[in-house]
């Protein structure tokens, strides 16, 4: 019965990250939103991919396990460059891209290089290990600049409704993606209940995006007293 669920919940988010995909392209929204909709496509490949090799090798199988990982790393990498996105998205007026660019790869090769030494100090040198601290500390440094780039929308008091859905969203996603590293590394006896997050977070992120790009017209605009209360 868990397996079913989680591939109930794999299979939703194949589908809305196809869907998202697919409007994107109908509505003209694809080259604005280029590194989202590389993102969702290559995330949608991966999880049919994952289920390929599954059915064919099974879960505790060495070509699932790396594969999983190897595929979850580079997601995760995707997902970051999907966040500098935005980010050029929001400051796009400032003519600042390119400068975000270099700092965020710069921010990138460093998270690497430290989870590198925290993998070599802490036991003999496994690919896998090295895999699975990378990922996790990228959905940490997510979430400090996920909340960097929301105080840069209610400073620079940006108001296109659809970005600011998907800056919230993706503030959720790596919020609750690191805190649920965090409590499996304090509690990991509650493995049964963690194995549930990763699919049903990785559903909920579509979800939200699915709404941003169906519902919301991209010349939607929210008032910025709506968002919080900034100082002049």
């Amino acid at each position: 019965m868990p397996g079913l669920v989680i591939h109930v919940l794999d299979l939703l988010t194949a589908l809305l990250q196809a869907s998202i995909v697919v409007v994107s392209f109908a509505r003209g929204y694809s080259r604005r939103y280029l590194t989202i909709n590389l993102y969702l496509a290559a995330s949608t490949i991966v999880l049919f991919l994952r289920y390929y090799i599954l059915s064919r090798h099974g879960l505790l199988s060495e070509e699932y396990i790396y594969f999983y990982y190897y595929s979850d790393a580079l997601l995760t990498i995707g997902l970051y460059f999907t966040l500098i996105g935005l980010y050029a998205t929001v400051f796009e007026e400032m003519k600042a891209a390119q400068y975000l660019r270099v700092f965020t790869i710069l921010l990138l090769i460093g998270t690497a290089a430290f989870s590198s030494a925290v993998v070599q100090q802490s036991g003999p040198r496994l690919i896998t290990r090295y895999v699975v601290e990378m990922s996790q500390n990228l959905y940490f440094v997510g979430v400090i600049l996920t909340y960097i780039l929301w105080g840069a929308v209610l400073k620079l008091r940006e108001t296109r409704t659809r970005v600011i859905q998907l800056v919230l969203s993706l503030g959720v996603y790596f919020s609750a993606f690191a805190g649920n590293y965090a409590l499996r590394n304090l509690y990991p006896q509650l493995h049964f209940v963690w194995e549930f997050v990763p699919p049903t977070l990785g559903c909920l992120l579509p979800l939200s995006w699915a709404y941003a790009f169906w519902h919301i017209p991209e010349d939607a605009r929210i008032a910025p007293s709506r968002l919080a209360v900034v100082p002049r």
